[in-house]
């Protein structure tokens, strides 16, 4: 099997530090990058010159080329783009202003298309290449107090299935990953982030959106190493699945979510088709 150059970014920690090991132990080579260097250089020092290292923000569209530049300078060519770096902003959305909402988009959206259109250029004149987005369950179905994530999440389901359709003819494949609750910091005080004002009304309604989600925190049933096992998996496959539930809660909301999407159809379906124009 051919060994291939990957490009991770959120490599630092959590799910993309999980899978740039996989991929490092499976005797690919790999370009980790994220905002601390130093971190980056500490967590990959044992794996030498399989992988390089480099400090990216991917809200920066010129450090994005940069990066894949120096993947190819480095490795020869870049085979697979694991869009990973992006964080939560919960909370309600009333209580969110929106310049948080714009940054989250810049760096749950825009960044993941930053990269890709670095990438894709590289991909296409090798005609081969692989892009994992990921996503979440909160890319499948709706949450309260996470409408904001929710909502770059679909942004990402939606850009993915669409890049797909235009980028198979050059041999890329793009896959969806939508994992579940994975025991990462996600939830952390260091990567969580909340809205800057609290509505009254809401909180007579009893709803505490940080104690909920606090709560899960690090008591998620999902394991980083097994996920990052499973990316490489697909990464190897010769048709590589669209999108990639991860984990058995992921399984239970996308399966529930598209039984209540079927219902829905069923329900309203002569009122759907009661719009068509006749032109007979």
């Amino acid at each position: 099997m051919k060994q291939k150059t990957w490009l991770i970014t959120g490599a630092t920690r959590g799910i993309g530090a999980a899978i740039a090991k996989a991929a490092l132990d499976g005797g690919d080579k790999v370009v980790v990058t994220g905002r601390d260097i130093s971190k980056l250089q500490s967590q990959f020092a044992s794996y030498g010159d399989k992988v390089l290292a480099l400090t990216l923000d991917v809200n920066d569209e010129a450090q994005a080329q940069a990066a894949v530049k120096a993947a190819c300078a480095q490795f020869g060519s870049l085979d697979v783009l694991v869009n990973n770096a992006g964080y939560g902003q919960l909370g309600l959305f009333e209580e969110i202003s929106t310049a948080e909402i714009r940054q989250q988009f810049e760096t749950n959206v825009y960044g993941s298309m930053n990269m890709a259109r670095a990438a894709l250029p590289v991909m296409r004149e090798q005609r081969r290449g692989h892009i994992f987005n990921l996503s979440s369950i909160g890319g499948v179905a709706g949450f309260e107090s996470a409408s904001v994530y929710c909502a770059s999440k679909f942004a990402i389901e939606g850009f993915s299935e669409s890049l797909a359709l235009e980028v198979a003819r050059f041999g890329i494949h793009v896959t969806i990953v939508e994992p579940g609750f994975f025991r990462t910091d996600f939830l952390d005080q260091t990567s969580v982030r909340y809205g800057d004002k609290t509505i009254a009304d809401y909180a007579r309604s009893g709803i505490n959106s940080r104690e909920t989600f606090a709560s899960y925190n690090h008591q998620q049933a999902g394991d980083p190493v097994k996920l990052g096992a499973a990316v490489l998996a697909i990464s190897n496959m010769a048709e590589p699945p669209l999108r990639y539930a991860a984990g058995s809660d992921a399984i239970e909301v996308v399966a529930a979510s598209l039984e209540k999407h079927q219902q829905e159809l069923q329900q309203w379906r002569v009122l759907s088709v009661s719009t068509d124009g006749d032109f007979a």
